[in-house]
């Protein structure tokens, strides 16, 4: 008598049931990807056998394939934690050895590199000193916590309505005499060591649609474009109220600070942000590109991956991209265990790019992909492996009772 069906049966159903149990108990391990147990029949070889009379002597485990499925993302209250919306893996590397995962609860060690739980350091593009990408080989992220320097302002632009019911003031321009004027506004502008001064236009009305402009640095008149006591330029419009051209003129501010003098930078009065209409006097647009230095106030993951720091001085700068990577077989990959997985021959090299790109996913900030384990449909499984095995063991019994009547006959 065969006992070798039932007990090959009774093997294959306690390895089913090792893969539901290892799926149960990583319900809620972050990233995890269910396994399924996949079987197949196992015969004889007989060089002689028919084709028709073979009778199979059990089963084997083919194999525990994982599913790569997309498991369900709910969001997190830590800014490092991400997301992977589609295909892809996370890129880490422990000394210098690659592995791959999905599981994106990230945070910042000691020296600034972003890592897991167990110390994997995360790979992507790094960023130039100007916040610029540089997408070249993969390498470990690290979060610089330095101060932005300084950048002292090189343009200026605004825009205002300039009041066309105004009339000529009676009065010589002074700054220390409102009525010489009909309007006035203030910006702050930063020099070479980001220190910040005020620059502050006085518009005076010369003429039907004409208008002088003059400026002051810090609280002293600015050197016109006719020297001293001038204005810095002239604003000319049209019957229609507006300007037929860009205007620009230049401010330079002294400086005493140790910090490069002049201050001078051109000031751009665009034509479509320039009226002169029978309405108050109000400024629409003012900006200049200048900036005091600045601490790390928070980072920010879009869902290129590109990791932006925010600073104090209002300013935000690329520090680094992370990067996916994407496998022709990701069944093929080997699990390391720790949520992470490492390339074999059969998984094939990753391709390695920026997150949305090609068939890559795209990431999301402040989430966290779940298990793609279904409880409900594991359970089930379960059942119906429990009553396999029972099955198989009933027909060791079968078999067993056989061999008994057999051995009992006289």
């Amino acid at each position: 008598m065969s006992f070798q069906q039932g007990l090959s049966g009774l093997n294959v159903a306690a390895k089913n049931l090792s893969a539901i149990g290892n799926n149960v108990a990583n319900a809620s391990t972050v990233g995890f990807k269910a396994a399924r147990a996949e079987f197949a029949d196992v015969y004889a070889n007989s060089l002689a056998g028919g084709a028709g009379v073979s009778i199979g002597i059990g089963a084997s485990l083919a194999a525990v394939r994982q599913q790569f499925t997309q498991g369900n993302i709910v969001t997190t209250s830590n800014p490092l934690d991400v997301a992977i919306n589609g295909n892809g893996f996370f890129r880490l590397t422990t000394n210098g050895v690659a592995s791959y995962a999905r599981n994106g609860q990230f945070s910042l060690d000691r020296e600034g590199y972003v890592v897991t739980n167990n110390n994997a350091r995360l790979t992507g593009y790094q960023a130039d000193s100007l916040g610029q990408i540089v997408a070249s080989t993969p390498s470990e992220l690290r979060i610089s916590l330095a101060n932005i320097s300084p950048r002292a302002t090189a343009a200026a632009n605004i825009g205002l309505n300039l009041d066309s019911r105004e009339t000529v003031p009676a009065a010589a321009f002074s700054l220390a005499d409102p009525a010489s004027y009909n309007s006035s506004t203030a910006m702050t502008v930063y020099d070479s060591q980001g220190n910040s001064h005020t620059l502050t236009l006085y518009f005076r009305k010369t003429a039907a649609n004409t208008w002088a402009v003059y400026g002051a640095g810090n609280g002293a008149l600015l050197d016109g474009e006719g020297g001293a006591g001038t204005p810095l330029g002239t604003l000319s419009f049209g019957s229609n109220g507006l300007l037929p051209a860009n205007a620009t003129m230049t401010a330079s501010i002294p400086l005493t600070n140790g910090a490069a003098t002049p201050l001078a930078f051109p000031i751009t009065f665009p034509l479509t942000d320039m009226t002169q209409f029978g309405v108050n006097f109000a400024v629409s647009k003012l900006s200049q590109d200048g900036f005091t230095t600045g601490r790390v106030a928070g980072f920010a993951i879009g869902e290129d991956g590109v990791i932006l720091g925010r600073y104090t001085n209002g300013q935000t700068r690329a520090q680094g991209q992370i990067v996916l990577a994407n496998f022709v077989n990701a069944q093929g990959l080997a699990a390391l265990g720790n949520n992470q997985w490492s390339e074999t021959s059969d998984s094939g090299q990753p391709l390695v790019a920026a997150p949305g790109s090609g068939s890559l996913g795209v990431l999301q900030a402040g989430a966290l992909e779940e298990a793609n384990v279904d409880l409900t449909e594991e359970l089930v499984d379960m059942i119906t492996a429990q009553r396999v095995y029972q099955a198989n063991a009933q027909t060791i019994r079968t078999q067993d009772q056989v061999l008994q009547t057999i051995v009992n006959l006289r």
